[in-house]
């Protein structure tokens, strides 16, 4: 192809890198904008418009060409206009944690929230409630409409790349959480897009693994957070999942789409696909996939009329999904048709201070021998660790975001302290070597790489666009120049690496198309043909390692020749594309000039109390790939740490950054340890909040920590085989597969100390049958009787002392959460129906509370039960929805 004889275009990325009622069964979208009548939204939908009646009303007018148009994406993030018809676009932004906006590294600085599973540690409806409504806020700086959030994919296994992303282990916990962060998104005018619809628990082969889920594990266990939030918050998108469910693809999977989520549910919103996770032309508009996301030629478009033609699909199918389109448009935009404006950062102070909240109230202390924590100001600490001086704020993939700012442990710490606080690095946990940016200027001295763009992939002529960006995280998946350079390109990175050290230091480079590395104008790596796949979110070779002798202070010319032909080679005639993404990530580690672990425990032995600071980072935890074990990385090397440094002194707090349970082998030597999550930007200062004692530690654990991987439930058929994971152990997942076995956890669901201590009294209700449409009212108190004030969340189980089918020893039901001063008590009051007795009986296609006894039950965990109390169902009923 020839090149432009035009210049080059200049685009500066100076952007800083970031680590009802029963159904009548019918399957069309009910003609309503209401959520059922149970919904806390009901007033303020009452005073919309009826946006589906007048979708419908531009549906007329659209011919059908515009009608098959609005199924597909128009671009990555947005849907497709049609001015000539006052339907205006619509534009999308990931993810749960914050909304990052269209760049998907180094983009519009953001708040970055706590992850998922953070904020499902607080077990604080209200929180994720107004968490909802800063985040409402925050797509609307990025100019978005619809957040793809909240993910509610439920903790199968510890070992789930996106368990981070998601809540909880137990389907009611997860529910009642994600419909109170979509009734703050919604309830500001922006839409949520609940996902991924359904049994996506695992990452590996998610594109193609077929999950084997019977009914009544389906029913009770993996959809149920999706039905809570419909009942209760209605979410005005859902979006369906990669993987198949049970030998059909989510996007158009009869059962999980058309009979319940539409018949039984009632359903009126609009269906997407996630990113490239359409696989039919006729099957996914029929069965009710409504968007296809992003833009794609492949399934939709001509193919559709063809398929109308042909006889194969009707009108009314084409007419029903893009009435759902408009409907969706109409809630969000209306005839708004005034032009996308940039996006924008909007850092609040208000937001800052509720992720900082929302951090200190998912810190779950775990264990807390000898009142080792709260310490004192006075005290002499060293903080040591591999994550204790940088900030593992989130796990990887589209959750991701650049952020308005990060804390670091080390730093909040020396701020809140009035004493010596010492470091120590302890030991390295790379997965991939850290990006170079840090190291790397461009030809003007400017930090960052430049790139020339050619038009093609043969790198013919002058480059048409020119480009400097600050990150050496060159994956190009969603922001390459294409409109300039075409479908096909390639493309030249170069960047100069300066040292602060001399030494043999160590470059790393992966590439996602064909891809050479160059070191000082001679060929390093050649990863041209590229063949072993590496674990990088959107596909990319394995991270190749290379020593370069350096001096401190001298630069070092790094260049990369790069295109977007597709690699490994045979997905070309797999997939039937040529081209794809294309990319390229450097990496950089210096030589260590210090022995770490000996460091470690000399600082360790001169301090009053080490704090050690491990755990999983954005690398270990994200999207595109599971975890391979449960221990902690890399090597032991951070087990061994722990051991040693408690050895030297044995006031010693552990606080573990992960989204997911680790093993912890010293955990009966170490008498402190937080869960600390992944909390966002906030998360050194709320962590040092909570060890000096300036917040009490309230969070509960959101999904059971198990002492070794064998315990696990999904043990045995985790990540399945032939592409197949049979989800073998049915309803029985988290808190009731241990109960059922009798294996002690190593922490149990629901667990989580505090500064302060708790009294429950007995509780009693007020009748002792429930009925079909009756409630039963349980009340009981909670007391703190200890020196300060503090949060305790009490749990409510509910047992069937009998039953026909097989059942858990018991389920969550509710929970509510109270601040408590000292010498404080509160009498809560919990209304129980029959969402707490039911389970779902495959023989009668229906929910069933049998006849029977049933006993309540109130505790501080799963495994900390202080009271229960019997009722009776005194005749069997059943319902759909």
């Amino acid at each position: 192809m020839s090149h432009s004889d035009s210049p080059p275009q200049v685009a500066d990325f100076d952007r800083n890198p970031s680590p009802a009622e029963e159904s009548d069964m019918s399957h069309s979208t009910p003609n309503t904008e209401f959520s059922p009548p149970c919904s806390p939204q009901q007033k303020y939908q009452q005073v919309m418009k009826d946006t589906r009646l007048t979708a419908r009303k531009k549906l007329a007018q659209l011919t059908l060409e515009e009608k098959v148009s609005l199924l597909t994406a128009a671009d990555f993030w947005r849907t497709r206009a049609i001015p000539s018809k006052n339907v205006p676009s619509i534009k999308t932004s990931d993810g749960p944690n914050g909304a990052r906006g269209g760049i998907f590294v180094g983009g519009t600085k953001a708040a970055l929230f706590p992850c998922g599973v953070s904020l499902a540690a607080t077990w604080n409806k209200k929180l994720l409630y107004e968490v909802g409504q800063h985040l409402a806020q925050e797509t609307k700086a990025r100019s978005a409409n619809l957040l793809l959030a909240p993910t509610v994919c439920m903790h199968r296994h510890p070992l789930g790349g996106r368990n981070f992303e998601s809540f909880s282990e137990d389907p009611l916990l997860t529910g009642k959480l994600a419909a109170q962060y979509i009734r703050g998104l919604q309830e500001n005018g922006v839409a949520a897009a609940i996902k991924h619809f359904a049994g996506n628990e695992q990452e590996t082969n998610r594109l193609t693994i077929d999950s084997l889920i019977q009914e009544r594990p389906l029913r009770e266990i993996y959809l149920r957070p999706f039905e809570i939030a419909v009942r209760e918050a209605n979410p005005w998108a859902l979006m369906t999942s990669y993987n198949l469910i049970n030998g059909v693809h989510a996007d158009m999977n009869q059962l999980t789409l058309r009979t319940i989520l539409r018949g039984e549910w009632r359903y009126d919103g609009t269906v997407i696909s996630d990113w490239g996770g359409i696989n039919s032309t006729i099957e996914s508009i029929v069965t009710g996939c409504d968007i296809e996301f992003p833009y794609s030629p492949k399934w939709r478009f001509e193919k559709v009329v063809e398929a109308l033609k042909e006889g194969k699909i009707t009108e009314e199918s084409i007419d029903q999904a893009a009435e759902n389109v408009l409907t969706l448009v109409e809630r969000l935009k209306g005839d708004d048709m005034s032009p996308e404006q940039p996006e924008r950062e909007d850092n609040r102070e208000e937001t800052r201070a509720l992720i900082r909240e929302a951090g200190v109230e998912g810190l779950t202390l775990l264990k807390n021998e000898g009142a080792v924590l709260p310490l004192d100001r006075k005290t002499k600490v060293a903080v040591i660790g591999p994550n204790a001086n940088r900030a593992i704020a989130g796990g990887g993939g589209s959750a991701s975001l650049n952020p308005y700012y990060n804390t670091i442990p080390l730093d909040s710490i020396r701020a809140a302290s009035d004493a010596e606080v010492s470091f120590a690095q302890g030991c390295h946990i790379h997965k991939w070597l850290p990006v170079a940016s840090r190291y790397c200027t461009e030809k003007s001295g400017k930090p960052g790489v430049s790139i020339d763009w050619y038009k093609g992939d043969k790198f013919q002529g002058e480059p048409v666009v020119v480009q400097r960006r600050t990150n050496t995280d060159l994956f190009l998946w969603d922001s390459a120049p294409l409109s300039e350079v075409g479908l096909e390109w390639s493309a030249t990175a170069t960047t100069y690496l300066t040292p602060t050290s001399s030494g043999k230091h160590t470059i790393s480079f992966m590439s996602v198309g064909p891809g050479k590395l160059y070191v000082n104008g001679k060929l390093a790596l050649d990863l041209w043909d590229w063949t072993e796949e590496g674990e990088a979110m959107f596909d990319g070779s394995i991270d190749q390692l290379i020593d370069v002798e350096m001096e401190a202070g001298k630069p070092v010319e790094l260049r990369v020749e790069m295109t977007n032909e597709l690699r490994p080679v045979a997905k070309q005639k797999q997939f039937g594309i040529t081209h794809k993404y294309g990319g390229c990530r450097i990496g950089f580690k210096e030589e260590d000039q210090v022995d770490f672990l000996e460091e470690a425990v000399e600082t360790a032995r001169a301090a009053d109390v080490a704090v050690v600071i491990v755990g999983l980072d954005a690398e270990w935890e994200s999207e595109g790939y599971d975890r391979q074990t449960m221990d902690l990385p890399s090597d032991g090397s951070q087990d061994r740490l722990i051991e040693a440094v408690v050895r030297a002194n044995p006031r010693t707090v552990v606080i573990n950054q992960s989204g997911t349970p680790v093993t912890m082998p010293w955990a009966d030597r170490v008498p402190a340890i937080i869960q600390g999550w992944y909390q966002g930007q906030e998360a050194g200062n709320a962590l040092a909040d909570v060890l000096f004692g300036l917040k009490n530690p309230s969070g509960k654990l959101p999904s059971t920590f198990p002492k070794r991987i064998e315990d696990t439930p999904a043990y045995n058929n985790w990540g399945g085989e032939n592409l197949k994971v049979n989800y073998g152990e049915g309803v029985y997942i988290g808190y009731r597969y241990f109960e059922r076995v009798h294996i002690e956890p190593l922490f149990p669901f629901g667990h989580g100390l505090s500064y302060t201590s708790f009294e429950y009294g007995r509780p009693s209700i007020d009748k002792k049958q429930l009925t079909a449409e009756g409630t039963i009212e349980l009340i009981f108190a909670v007391s703190n009787i200890g020196p300060v004030a503090g949060s305790e969340t009490a749990q409510i189980y509910v047992r069937d002392d009998k039953s026909r089918l097989a059942r858990p020893e018991k389920e969550l039901v509710a929970f509510e959460k109270v601040y408590l001063e000292p010498g404080e008590t509160v009498h809560l009051r919990v209304s129980l129906d029959k969402y707490a007795v039911g389970y779902y009986d495959t023989a009668l296609s229906s929910w069933i509370a049998e006849e029977g006894t049933f006993r309540v039950m109130i505790g501080a965990s799963s495994a900390d039960i202080k009271h229960s109390i019997p009722f009776e169902v005194k005749e069997s009923f059943t319902w759909v929805f």
